[in-house]
């Protein structure tokens, strides 16, 4: 497969959605994050989530180790699904990605309106974070940085064909996060809802507060119990309050209340 669609596994819930969800993984993470995300979400609802290249479908192609690079393409990608209303939604790296490519689509070489809505989960605002360098990091150091801030998918590195595996992929998103430096980023348009774990080591609340900076639109924080993998165990109650936002999402322009 190739084009645009390869960056996307697309779940249809009505023949005619009305809204098309974009989810965007966390760093080593993949686009079955979200495979059970569609039929907990309204009809009319499209979710597409983000497949990676250099895993699951795409293994065969080369990590994307820059933000500039990985936003770029995505947003490319998303050119054909403008025709309605779309909503970003990404979790850690994938917020900043997210963020990234809602930048993108709102610029003014974009084409089409940009974003309806941005939902950004674990991951303060990129003014705001703290600086790691764990993509420098010996194997083990970078797995412990990775398996302290919670349970999902830790498992895997404990056995050693999946290790192999995994760590270059690990090791390249960990780059493209780490080597991301927006100082003085951009103030979006869209709304934003920041979520997060309340138990999450990896994100202070003052650093997913931030986000508030870079919207001139709503702004509102929710956070679920749990650590930095909150939104696995907790999937039905975070989706349960993705679907009422959506629900209330304009279908022509933005200028309604969604948050």
């Amino acid at each position: 497969m190739t084009g645009p669609g390869i960056w996307f596994r697309r779940y249809r819930g009505a023949v005619a959605p009305r809204v098309r969800l974009v989810c965007f993984p966390h760093a080593g993470g993949n686009a079955r994050l979200f495979h059970g995300w569609a039929p907990r979400l309204p009809a009319d609802v499209e979710l597409l989530a983000v497949r990676y290249p250099g895993r699951q479908e795409r293994m065969d192609e080369p990590c994307v180790e820059t933000m500039d690079e990985m936003a770029g393409r995505v947003s490319e990608a998303l050119d054909p699904e403008r025709d309605l209303p779309l909503v970003l939604f990404g979790h850690s790296m994938g917020a900043a990605v997210a963020y990234e490519v809602a930048v993108r689509l709102e610029g003014p070489a974009a084409e089409g309106p940009g974003p309806a809505l941005l939902l950004l989960s674990g991951r303060s605002a990129p003014h705001r974070g703290r600086s790691t360098a764990l993509h420098r990091a010996a194997d083990d150091v970078l797995v412990a940085g990775v398996t302290r801030l919670g349970t999902l998918g830790g498992d895997a590195y404990a056995v050693p064909e999946l290790r192999e595996l995994l760590l270059p992929v690990l090791r390249a998103d960990y780059r493209l996060i780490e080597t991301y430096d927006r100082q003085t980023p951009p103030v979006l348009r869209a709304p934003v809802v920041a979520y997060l774990g309340d138990r999450d080591p990896g994100v202070t609340r003052p650093g997913i507060e931030a986000w508030s900076e870079l919207t001139e639109g709503e702004f509102m924080v929710r956070s679920f119990p749990g650590d930095h993998f909150y939104l696995a165990p907790r999937e039905a109650e975070l989706t349960a309050d993705i679907a009422q936002r959506l629900a209330r999402l304009p279908v022509a322009g933005h200028a309604q209340r969604v948050l």
